[in-house]
């Protein structure tokens, strides 16, 4: 090994110096240096930022390849010069088949939310209709999230609502129960949903459990498509029934049929040729993209959604759609058959990928011609009439936002408003609420909500509630200012209140170093609390009041509404669990099952603080060691 002479020491350390003061190297160069290790296979790659977050995550047949490509000067389009250029280190996850990278790649866009993918928003969980068959009398209800109980499931629908209309019309054609298991075992006489038949009581023995077995049986032959055949078993029955003189087994047969044909009429387009499969259609305008999504299973329509998913404006209508579809089936079964309105440049292997997931062949397809056709064509006008309407809102949004923004003496239009508002009974169960807007509506996934937690709170001191919340929440602001979960800095902060709450929230920021960079303002009621009264305070000017039909009134108001309304939910969810909490909560070792079997043996908590030993011990599943701490727990608390 040579050693450095001074000369190479010294430029060593200016070196060094000179990357100091440059920070973390970035770029093509960095880019290099882990091509040179990258792994020859298929597998996923991430680019991270100096921060370490994630910038980019791709997948790719050949690592090596793919991440050498980004070390050439030439080729790449502003989206991906800028990610190359802000990219400090990267991170290879190598994977058996490039279909397998391809779900990997899904699962890890929509969980990190990288800045330069297209990424997937509002992926709340689609509802579907359930037949729970965890008890000998099975119910059917409305189902979402995870499909680890017992039954069949069938889905998914558009809307809840539209799940709670089927539901409601299946149980008169079917009479199934929908009450829970507790509520049905501990029924002696029928409930309002015999009366008004939409249930045929099999709590209570109005049927037998044999012909309940049939009921459920036809309901489960209409929901996988032999509509018609139960239909017409129905109307064979009726005519039946008729002839026989069973006028009023006719008269209901009639209703059952009545809502089946109801059921049918309202789900819209019912293609003949299409049994099961989702259609996506994407539009783009001015820089956004809408991908609508009908759902068409066993012959019926259940419904469509429009979504809007993040991507650069550079980024190609086909890119977009193609990553959405992948990120849109990782976490939900795929139907058999995919219909798009372009064609995708990985369109076989994101349907042998789909075929992987859902253990089954998925077709994935851009038909051309015939019923196929006409039904993208029909989704493709609905996501272009969508995105218009949207611009549309957003234009008039940003146009109000501008208007506010001279009321309040803003340099420019504000992009984030927080709305600050709390809720309490008394002082009770009190809680804090942050809502947040921007010029594309609420953005409700970066909402928060504030326990207050402070020892000294006095209850029902509204000022003192709000001092907590904005100092916690600010406080999380220069914890990392840089944060975007949720906590990055507002343009504009609106109190719901007077001067009093106003001064408050003044008083924080200057604390903080931040009265300088946000905005504040409040909102009050006018007299007698009337809304179209409200007067806007703002520190150093005199109240605004706003004529009752000004746009910017109408904005505030909406803006005040929403924050009022996330807070008393809030509030009431945590008034809700604090009624059902029980001193049982309290015993060390006690679960759910052994509370459950104390309340069942002794009928209480009250009785159960009261117990002796041998009637603790004699409770199923309690042993005599949990009966002596149930025992010592309440009596050394009332001692």
């Amino acid at each position: 090994m040579s050693a450095e002479t001074p000369e190479s020491e010294d430029s060593s350390l200016v070196a060094r110096a000179v990357n100091a003061v440059r920070g973390p190297e970035t770029g093509a160069e960095v880019i290099a240096r882990y091509a040179k290790n990258a792994p020859s296979g298929p597998g996923v790659y991430r680019m991270f930022d100096v921060k370490g977050d994630v910038l980019y995550v791709g997948k790719a047949r050949h690592l090596k390849k793919r991440v050498q490509s980004y070390t050439r000067g030439t080729g790449h389009n502003h989206r991906i010069m800028r990610m190359i250029a802000g990219t400090a280190s990267m991170e290879f996850v190598t994977t058996g088949t490039e279909t397998e990278a391809l779900l990997l790649e899904a699962n890890l866009i929509k969980r990190l939310k990288p800045r330069y993918n297209v990424v997937m928003r509002d992926d709340k969980s689609f509802p579907f209709i359930l037949i729970a068959r965890d008890h000998p009398i099975p119910q059917i209800l409305k189902h979402r999230g995870a499909r680890n109980r017992k039954g069949d499931y069938f889905g998914p629908f558009a809307s809840a609502g539209a799940v709670s209309r089927t539901i409601n019309t299946l149980q008169r054609a079917f009479l199934l129960r929908s009450c829970s298991d507790s509520y049905f075992e501990n029924r002696d006489r029928p409930c309002l949903l015999f009366q008004i038949k939409r249930c045929s009581a099999p709590c209570t023995g109005e049927i037998s459990e044999e012909a309940y077995g049939d009921l459920v049986d036809e309901a489960l032959s209409f929901l996988t498509g032999e509509s018609d055949e139960v239909k017409q078993r129905l109307h064979k029955l009726m005519n039946t029934a008729s002839e026989a003189q069973e006028y009023e087994r006719a008269a209901s047969l009639r209703d059952r049929l009545t809502a089946l044909s109801h059921i049918q009429s309202r789900q819209g387009i019912n293609p003949y040729t299409v049994n099961e499969a989702d259609v996506f259609a994407a539009h783009q305008e001015a820089g956004q993209t809408c991908i609508q999504i009908f759902f068409f299973r066993n012959g019926n329509n259940w419904g469509n959604r429009a979504y809007y998913p993040r991507a650069d404006k550079t980024t190609s209508v086909e890119e977009v759609l193609e990553s959405f579809v992948a990120q849109f089936y990782d976490d939900k079964p795929p139907p058999r058959s995919l219909l798009l309105s372009h064609e995708l440049p990985g369109r076989k292997l994101l349907a042998e990928a789909l075929s992987l997931k859902a253990g089954r062949k998925v077709t994935v397809t851009t038909p051309q011609r015939g019923e196929k056709r006409d039904l993208v064509v029909h989704a493709l006008s609905n996501a272009r009439e969508a995105l218009a309407r949207r611009l549309a809102d957003v234009s008039s949004q940003a146009a109000i936002f501008g208007k506010l923004a001279e009321l309040l003496g803003l340099d420019d239009a504000p992009e984030r408003i927080e709305i600050y508002d709390n809720s309490h009974i008394s002082g009770t169960n009190a809680v804090g609420a942050m809502v947040v807007a921007g010029q594309e509506g609420f953005i409700k996934s970066q909402y928060r909500k504030f326990n207050m937690r402070s020892e000294d709170l006095t209850p029902g001191d509204d000022y003192a509630m709000m001092r907590e919340m904005l100092q916690r929440r600010f406080a999380r602001l220069l914890k990392d200012k840089d944060d975007v979960s949720g906590w990055s800095a507002p343009d504009l902060v609106l109190i719901d209140g007077g001067p009093g709450q106003l001064a408050i929230a003044h008083q924080v920021l200057e604390e903080l170093g931040l009265d300088q960079d946000i905005s504040l303002a409040a909102v009050s009621k006018g007299p007698d609390r009337n809304a179209g009264r409200e007067r806007i305070y703002r520190k150093g000017h005199d109240p605004v009041l706003l004529e009752p039909r000004d746009p910017v009134l109408y904005c505030i108001q909406t803006l005040r509404d929403e924050a009022h309304r996330f807070a008393i939910g809030a509030h009431r969810t945590r008034r809700k669990k604090s009624i059902s909490a029980s001193p049982l909560d309290d015993v060390p070792g006690i679960g759910p099952s052994r509370k459950r079997a104390l309340l069942q043996h002794f009928g209480s908590a009250k009785a159960v603080s009261r117990a002796g030993l041998a009637d603790l011990s004699s409770v199923g599943g309690i042993s005599d060691q949990m009966a002596q701490t149930i025992y010592d727990h309440f009596h050394e608390r009332s001692g």
